[in-house]
């Protein structure tokens, strides 16, 4: 199930390790963001014993920007 909401996390990496972790992605022909969602994933799973099932989680309501005057 392809999920219908996005959010940015933002992350602070050493230049190694990012560097090493690209080259790996690309050698599974895969994008960063697809090996790191994949991993919070299986943290999820792990963490909780279960198969992650999105439609069980409520999401907050959106945080609207501050209005300007």
């Amino acid at each position: 199930m392809l999920e219908d909401r996005t959010a940015r996390l933002t992350i602070l990496i050493d230049p190694r390790k990012k560097a090493v972790f690209e080259r790996l992605c690309a050698e599974e022909d895969a994008t960063s963001s697809q090996v790191v969602r994949r991993l919070i994933r299986a943290y999820i799973e792990e963490r909780q014993g279960r198969p992650w099932r999105p439609e069980e989680i409520e999401l907050p309501p959106p945080k609207r920007a501050p209005r300007r005057r």
